[in-house]
């Protein structure tokens, strides 16, 4: 049974909360959980105390005994000191792709003899 820790959404519409819970990562987001660690409220300001509640033990406990965290929850544990998240740097994500390369390339020559003719 492959265990997660991770959030399950609660609230109105447009009004998130959310609770901390470990789950088996074959159980829907808002379904069955094992257990809830704690909770999560986006919408308040985040200097506020009571926007993250989690009990720390348990999140350990839990990790020695094989759950992952979600990727947002290993931010919000990072957060908390309870573990250290890696960061995440993807450079090439920002390039631009093929075609957009093409078009750039295209606009500089065109530019270029733009230019040639001028002088």
């Amino acid at each position: 049974m492959s265990l997660k820790i991770r959030l399950a959404r609660g609230g109105a519409k447009k009004r998130p909360f959310y609770r901390v819970v470990v789950a088996d990562s074959r159980s829907p987001r808002d379904g069955r959980y094992i257990e809830k660690i704690g909770y999560f409220d986006p919408l308040k300001e985040k200097d506020a105390a009571d926007r993250l509640v989690l009990d720390t033990e348990k999140a350990k406990a839990w990790m020695e005994k094989g759950a992952q965290p979600t990727d947002r929850v290993a931010r919000l544990l990072d957060g908390l000191g309870v573990m250290k998240r890696e960061a995440r740097s993807n450079p090439q994500k920002a390039q631009p792709k093929k075609k957009a390369q093409e078009r750039a390339a295209a606009a500089a020559a065109a530019a270029g003899a733009a230019e040639a003719p001028a002088a």
